[in-house]
């Protein structure tokens, strides 16, 4: 069984030049020149372009619309992601724009008012928005109804995505980031070339021909509670990382699961994305895009072997509590647990220094 990767509508543009951000509000590419001396963020798609002015004085992050007329709402979501990207220290932004725009980005919780009525973005909040990162956000939550599979019961799960589910640029890197579902026959022949690296096969114990390993994707993709994904930067694949609803999971039954958590496994096959680079951008993002995907997800575990301490210390600088040890059959694991509330209200997705791209958090406990 294979998965056809479709063509998106709006590819990823091409490398961009330093001084340059791209946002992906509703799956489109916007290209954001920031001009510091000027205070000036220019947001240009192939639909529109729009100049605001981006102001920090005191410590305190303004993004203005200049004129009465409104911005294009994807241009506005573009605008508030570069500011909080070039400022990645700042917990809110106030944003001035015309009165007729608040109602809905308070609807929508972009936006919320202060005691003394302001109008303030706070990051913790607009990182929730699925509409900036995933390229076919669900309009609603799918619904719920209980069933059972093999003796566990759990919410029915919605239909898997195909092509690209997740996307964000990486500043520090200058590149961006996506998630797409694996394809069967397009991938194939890498999985299995970086299931046989010595590396990757310390961990996974995988080592196969291209058989062996056909026959597990198509159990994967069979699967309906997990879903392979392939990891690229700038379109090129460097890992495969596998996500489960964890209530139908073996680990399911080694803590108590709640019904949305979710779960997820990675291989990094491609030896020139290890490093810390790397690792500061695809751990907080699969983690964002597992909380974005179904907003009632309110935990994510991992169970990475105990021996293996670079997993267990990058986990711990993006968030990730260990919570215990203990035996798979096949080995000695350490479940890791990561909070929706702490991921966003602690601003998970920007690494813990000394990551590239970190900044210190206001809580000292988060900045030793």
């Amino acid at each position: 069984m294979s998965t056809t990767v479709q063509a998106e509508p709006h590819a990823t543009p091409q490398r961009t030049a330093a001084n340059e951000f791209v946002s992906y509000p509703h799956g489109v590419p916007h290209r954001v020149d920031h001009d510091a001396e000027a205070h000036r963020l220019h947001v240009e798609s192939d639909r529109h372009s729009a100049t605001w002015r981006l102001d920090k004085n005191a410590g305190r992050l303004a993004l203005t619309w200049p004129t009465s007329s409104a911005p294009p709402h994807a241009a506005t979501l573009a605008a508030i992601e570069t500011a909080f990207a070039l400022h990645p220290d700042s917990q809110t932004l106030q944003l001035q724009v015309p009165e007729a725009m608040y109602p809905s980005l308070r609807h929508t919780g972009i936006v919320v008012d202060d005691s003394e009525g302001v109008p303030w973005v706070p990051a913790e909040l607009f990182w929730q928005q699925p509409d900036l990162w995933l390229p076919s956000p669900k309009s609603l939550p799918y619904p719920q109804q209980p069933i059972s599979s093999d003796g566990r019961r759990h919410p029915r799960r919605p239909p898997k995505p195909v092509g690209t589910v997740y996307r964000r640029h990486i500043p520090w890197l200058n590149a961006t980031l996506s998630f797409r579902v694996l394809d069967l026959e397009h991938d194939l022949e890498r999985f299995s070339r970086w299931m046989n690296d010595p590396v990757v096969a310390h961990f996974w114990e995988e080592q196969g021909d291209l058989a062996q390993h056909r026959q597990r994707l198509e159990a994967t993709l069979r699967h309906p509670s997990a879903l392979p994904l392939i990891a690229c930067f700038d379109d090129q694949p460097f890992g495969y990382f596998e996500v489960y609803w964890a209530k139908e999971d073996r680990l399911g039954t080694y803590y108590a699961a709640d019904d949305f958590d979710r779960g997820w496994h990675l291989l990094i096959g491609e030896a020139a994305f290890r490093g810390s680079p790397y690792v500061a951008a695809w751990l907080p993002s699969i983690s964002h895009y597992l909380f974005l995907d179904d907003c009632r997800t309110q935990r994510l575990v991992i169970e990475p072997r105990v021996d293996n301490a670079k997993m267990l210390h990058n986990l711990a600088r993006c968030g990730y509590a260990h919570l215990k040890a203990f035996d798979f059959p096949h080995k000695r694991a350490m479940l890791g647990m990561q909070l929706r509330e702490h991921f966003f209200n602690e601003r998970s997705w920007i690494p813990q220094p000394p990551h590239p791209g970190s900044t210190p958090r206001p809580d000292p406990r988060f900045s030793r």
